[in-house]
C-alpha cells in the first residue's frame, strides 16, 4: 500500500509562483513514476506533469511546459511541483498519483489564481 499527502496550495495572484508537493510513504519502493494531475470545475481531471524514479526523467503537459518543473528529492519520498507565471486558467485542484502498479491518489489540494 501506498499514500501520497499533496500541499502548499493557495491563492496567487495571476503572474506568481507556487510549490506543490506530494509526499509518499508506505511501500515506496514499489512506485514507478510520480504524476501530478489537474482538475477545474466543470471539467475533466488532465494530466499536468510526471516524473520518473529510476532515472528522475520528467514528462509535461504542453500547457505548462516552460513554466512548471517538477522534481524529487528521495531523502523524503517527496516530489515536487515548481509552478511559475500562473494563469487563471491553471485554477484547479491538484492531484498528486502514485504509480506502483496500480494507482494510488492524494486528497488534492486547492490552487486558485486570480487574475
Amino acid at each position: 500500500q501506498v499514500h501520497v499527502v499533496e500541499s502548499g496550495g493557495r491563492l496567487v495572484q495571476a503572474g506568481g509562483s507556487l510549490r506543490l508537493a506530494c509526499a509518499a510513504s508506505g511501500r515506496t519502493f514499489n512506485i514507478y513514476t510520480i504524476r501530478w494531475f489537474r482538475q477545474a470545475p466543470g471539467k475533466e481531471r488532465e494530466f499536468v506533469a510526471a516524473i520518473r524514479r529510476s532515472d528522475s526523467r520528467p514528462n509535461y503537459a504542453d500547457s505548462v511546459k516552460g513554466r512548471f518543473t517538477i522534481s524529487r528529492d528521495s531523502t523524503k519520498n517527496t516530489v515536487y511541483l515548481q509552478m511559475s507565471s500562473l494563469k487563471p486558467e491553471d485554477t484547479a485542484v491538484y492531484y498528486c498519483a502514485a504509480d506502483a502498479g496500480a494507482l494510488y491518489w492524494g486528497q488534492g489540494t486547492q490552487v486558485t489564481v486570480s487574475s
